[in-house]
């Protein structure tokens, strides 16, 4: 799963984010090359595409019930209306501890971990401790390779998701031959939704893709309510060239740019590799590279469980497969009068430190903190350093960084104790590049001015980042900043 998602998981790496599927592209990222996803049940028609079948046998539902996008048809619902979950159209997956992204589950294909009760499909992580005070965790992992997998179309579930720290449900899809286009990154994934159990007001919607991996990613967060106490519909439209995010109904984001090439090979003919059927998978992680491990607040009741009312694939007509990949335009922004490519880096507005313009103050993995602007500084107090360096993040994005040129990031800070934090500019859309690494600076109770120099010797990229990394740096003494800049030298 994921991956680093917004590295927000600020290293996350991989914030590993679910993958794999039934060859080998597994879990994203961290999955053995050689360990193959086992499914326990799996149906012996191997049609590649959903479109010409439709097929409502699974559920009670009529198809003038369901409401359908203007321009699409319905191919293949689950109302989940049954008692009991449809081997003709899910397999369950077995999978080992830690298999991708360091998780702690054991994905056992039984329906102690999926089942379906009361028109839902439910997914429940389960937590056991033996005579020894050896704890287990197991949870369940479904999909629909080779039953239904479709290429192209409107693809949507209504769900309530988990709440509590150190889950990581998901909505997502890989295809149906993970070879086909190589091993993960190479084969292409599609995260439809994911929401961090003890971030449930975001979802995230991300393409992975490569090689080398790269992503595409956007967040939607509710103004009210949360993804754990409601229900809600998560969807994509996935189109030939062109694949767009939705939360009820609300389209948040868009991607065209991405590719597929083996490393030294050249690259797959566009719209490679979301040009082949893709299937669905739904599943809880627990723990692992992005969420963290569950903590003494973590229950694993009905608060634990994912709640699916349906999933429901949707299609056009037709599709025009003739297109071409988009010339990638970079919008390298210029600096303002001083040369300063931060904004706001004097603190002089109070601004909105949660969204994604300019400052945005993350605590994530563990990490409980708040940061204020005022007086020219933004402080920044942790109540929980989290276990990650990530885990108290202040960060600033689309800072344009040009291939070939030398840049300087410099700042002033101080600390309430003395203390260490790890400055860095990175690059969230390029498989987290470090165009300046994390770099520890030693802060003491007085203002001390900070300077780096260093050579951006990758790709021009216009989504850079400025970072300040606060966490699991065994102080949670209160951190002052003030007067950041990132200029260009030459």
């Amino acid at each position: 799963m994921r991956k680093r998602v917004s590295k927000s998981f600020a290293i996350i790496l991989s914030s590993m984010m679910l993958l794999s599927a039934v060859t080998g592209c597994g879990d994203k990222k961290e999955t053995s090359k050689e360990e193959k996803t086992e499914i326990v049940s799996q149906s012996t028609d191997n049609d590649a595409e959903v479109e010409e079948a439709t097929d409502t046998s699974a559920t009670d539902v009529s198809e003038d019930e369901i409401e359908t996008p203007e321009g699409f048809k319905l191919v293949w619902h689950d109302e989940f209306n049954g008692t009991e979950l449809s081997e003709d159209d899910w397999n369950r997956e077995k999978h080992k501890v830690g298999w991708v992204n360091h998780e702690l589950q054991a994905y056992v294909p039984s329906a102690d971990y999926a089942y379906v009760k009361d028109g839902e499909l439910i997914i429940q992580p389960v937590k056991t401790e033996d005579e020894n005070g050896d704890v287990k965790y197991y949870s369940g992992r479904v999909n629909t390779q080779n039953k239904h997998d479709i290429k192209y179309g409107w693809i949507e579930a209504r769900i309530k998701f988990p709440q509590g720290k150190g889950f990581l449900p998901a909505f997502w899809m890989m295809p149906q031959d993970e070879d086909y286009y190589g091993q993960w990154p190479k084969c292409g994934e599609i995260d439809i939704a994911e929401v961090l159990g003890d971030n449930i007001g975001t979802t995230y919607g991300t393409l992975h893709y490569g090689e080398p991996h790269n992503q595409n990613q956007g967040t939607y967060t509710l103004k009210d309510g949360d993804f754990a106490n409601d229900y809600h519909v998560f969807a994509i439209e996935w189109e030939p060239g062109l694949i767009k995010w939705y939360v009820d109904g609300e389209q948040f984001f868009e991607t065209n740019d991405w590719f597929s090439k083996w490393p030294g090979g050249k690259e797959k003919t566009y719209p490679a590799p979301f040009d082949q059927p893709f299937h669905v998978i739904l599943n809880v992680a627990v723990g692992g590279d992005w969420p963290g491990d569950p903590d003494e607040t973590t229950t694993f009741d009905e608060k634990a469980q994912m709640r699916v009312d349906y999933v429901r694939y949707f299609q056009k007509d037709s599709y025009d497969e003739n297109v071409e990949k988009p010339e990638k335009v970079l919008e390298m922004r210029e600096a303002d009068e001083t040369g300063n490519f931060v904004h706001n880096g004097d603190f002089a507005e109070a601004e909105d430190l949660t969204d994604d313009v300019d400052w945005k103050f993350m605590a994530q993995n563990g990490g409980k903190g708040e940061a204020v602007i005022q007086n020219g500084e933004i402080t920044i107090t942790t109540e929980d350093e989290g276990g990650e360096e990530y885990s108290i993040q202040l960060v600033q994005p689309e800072m344009p960084m040009e291939q070939g040129a030398k840049y300087k990031i410099s700042f002033e800070a101080y600390a309430d104790e003395e203390r260490q934090m790890k400055p860095a500019v990175t690059a969230p859309t390029a498989n987290w590049i470090r165009y300046f690494p994390d770099t520890p600076v030693d802060l003491t109770t007085d203002w001390q001015t900070f300077e780096f120099e260093f050579d951006m010797e990758d790709e021009s990229d216009d989504k850079g980042r400025v970072e300040f990394n606060m966490g699991a740096q065994n102080s949670t003494a209160t951190i002052h900043i003030r007067n950041v800049r990132l200029e260009k030298v030459e």
